[in-house]
């Protein structure tokens, strides 16, 4: 794998340049290969400071970042009512005052109460045999193949996940942004979604890419 952060491959007519994405992509295409014949095992484990249980694999690591599917409030806001004292305009005019900063915290409130994707920081991830754990400090993330209810690979670099997190937070919907997110996804699928449709198709990495790998004088070893 090439080592070189951020590095760009020449063009060849007909593909786009080779990136750092293509790397980890040709990465990963090998650690499958191995998977599905059964050599993972014979893998060298790759150094991290992640705590691994006896037996587990360490494969890869990198940066990431998490994002959740939540909202930031819960609908209620501090309501403002003033008392003015003066000329009518003056009081007319504080009145109208406190209505527009009620309304205003009023939308402000009801939008907050709106699920969408929150950044909860940036950290690192460890991929294993059996998991992805994501290091944070408040929003770190031990994600187990076998605890997962959902997974989905909603881009090259986007890994999607839904699971019951154990420490009472509920139901949780999560994204982790990382170069590795193909390498994570097509884990926890043979692990624990074996009939899952991108990972049956082979939709998991980029059409034409083995086109791309051999455009460029590397052979990908066939993964679908």
């Amino acid at each position: 794998m090439d080592k070189r952060a951020g590095a760009m491959g020449p063009g060849v007519e007909g593909f786009a340049p080779w990136t750092e994405l293509d790397d980890h992509l040709f990465y990963t295409c090998d650690v499958v290969h191995d998977l599905v014949g059964g050599r993972l095992p014979g893998r060298t484990p790759l150094p991290t400071m992640t705590r691994l249980e006896p037996g587990e694999l360490s494969l890869a690591s990198g940066p990431a970042a998490r994002a959740t599917w939540r909202a930031v409030g819960n609908g209620s806001y501090r309501h403002s009512s003033s008392f003015a004292f003066g000329s009518t305009s003056f009081v007319v005019g504080s009145m109208a005052a406190d209505a527009i900063g009620n309304a205003s915290r009023r939308n402000q409130a009801a939008a907050n109460a709106q699920p969408r994707w929150v950044g909860d920081g940036h950290g690192e991830v460890t991929v294993t045999d059996r998991r992805a754990h994501f290091a944070h400090p408040q929003n770190w993330l031990n994600l187990n193949w076998s605890g997962l209810d959902t997974v989905d690979l909603v881009a090259p670099d986007v890994f999607q996940c839904a699971f019951h997190e154990s420490g009472g937070a509920g139901y949780l919907t999560i994204r982790l942004h990382s170069l590795w997110a193909s390498l994570i996804f097509v884990l926890a699928a043979h692990s624990a979604f074996p009939a899952h449709p991108r990972l049956l198709s082979g939709g998991w990495l980029p059409p034409g890419f083995e086109a791309k790998c051999a455009a460029v004088g590397r052979v990908c070893p066939p993964v679908r």
